[in-house]
C-alpha cells in the first residue's frame, strides 16, 4: 500500500511539473508572439497591389513631420488633424497645410467632434483654419468619444442633432460632403453609419474592419507606424475603390 501510495504521488508530481511546464511554455509562446506583432505592426502596411491609394494621418501639434518623406514611402495623401475645440491653439497647422501641398500631397483634414459641445463652437474653429480651397481633399469629422463623460450630462439626441449640424455647416464651408471617420465605440452607440448617408473611415489594426454594417471608403490599418518620415509614429491609412 505504502510503495502505490508513494506511486501516485510520484506520478501526480510528474503530472504537475509537465502541467508546468505546458503552461511556462504557453506563457513563453504567447510573449514571443505579442512581441513580433508589435515589432512587424511598426512597419506594416496593407500591399499597395490591393490598395494602390495610401497616406498618413499627421496628428495635431505634430513636428519634424518630412513631408517629402512622406511622399517618398509611399503616401499619396496626408490628413492633418485639426486640435480639439477646448485644445490650446495649433499654430503649426497652416505650416504643416502648406509643406504637405509643397511636397506634391493630396491634403485634407480632420475635425474631432466633441460630444460635450455645441456644434456651431466646433464648426467655428473649423472655418477659421481651414481655408476655402478645391483642392483639398473632402473634409473628415472624427468620431471617437461619446457623451459618457460630458458634464453636464448631454443626451444621445443632442449628440447626435448637434453632429448633424456640423456636417451641414462644414460641408457648406469645403464645398464637399464630408467623410466620417467613425469609431467602434460611437458607432454602437449612435448608429451612424445607418443614419447618416456619409462615406465612411473605419479604424483596425491590420484587419479589415466590419463594424459598421456597410463598405467604407478609408480605413486606418496601422495606428502606429514606425517610418523615417516622422519622429513619432503615424496613422497609416488606405482608400477603398
Amino acid at each position: 500500500m505504502a510503495r502505490k501510495a508513494t506511486r501516485r504521488r510520484k506520478q501526480g508530481s510528474l503530472r504537475t511539473r509537465w502541467a508546468l511546464r505546458l503552461v511556462a511554455l504557453a506563457v513563453l509562446v504567447a510573449i514571443v508572439f505579442v512581441a513580433w506583432f508589435w515589432w512587424d505592426m511598426r512597419s506594416w502596411r496593407p500591399d499597395s497591389e490591393h490598395y494602390p491609394e495610401q497616406g498618413a494621418v499627421i496628428a495635431s501639434g505634430a513636428a519634424d513631420v518630412r513631408f517629402e518623406t512622406l511622399k517618398a514611402i509611399g503616401a499619396d495623401f496626408v490628413y492633418l488633424e485639426l486640435a480639439g475645440t477646448n485644445a490650446a491653439p495649433d499654430p503649426g497647422f497652416a505650416a504643416r497645410l502648406k509643406a504637405a501641398q509643397d511636397a506634391g500631397l493630396k491634403v485634407g483634414v480632420v475635425e474631432p467632434f466633441d460630444p460635450c459641445l455645441r456644434a456651431d463652437e466646433q464648426s467655428a474653429r473649423f472655418t477659421r483654419m481651414v481655408p476655402r480651397d478645391t483642392d483639398l481633399l473632402p473634409p473628415a469629422i472624427g468620431l471617437t468619444y461619446t457623451a459618457a463623460g460630458c458634464e453636464p450630462a448631454v443626451s444621445d439626441a443632442a449628440v447626435e442633432s448637434e453632429l448633424t449640424t456640423l456636417v451641414n455647416q462644414i460641408e457648406m464651408h469645403a464645398g464637399k460632403p464630408v467623410i466620417l471617420k467613425l469609431g467602434r465605440e460611437f458607432e454602437a452607440r449612435h448608429h451612424t453609419a445607418t443614419s447618416t448617408a456619409r462615406d465612411l473611415w473605419l479604424m483596425r489594426d491590420r484587419a479589415r474592419p466590419d463594424y459598421a454594417g456597410r463598405p467604407w471608403l478609408l480605413w486606418s490599418a496601422n495606428s502606429q507606424l514606425v517610418s523615417e518620415a516622422a519622429e513619432g509614429p503615424i496613422e497609416w491609412v488606405v482608400v477603398q475603390r
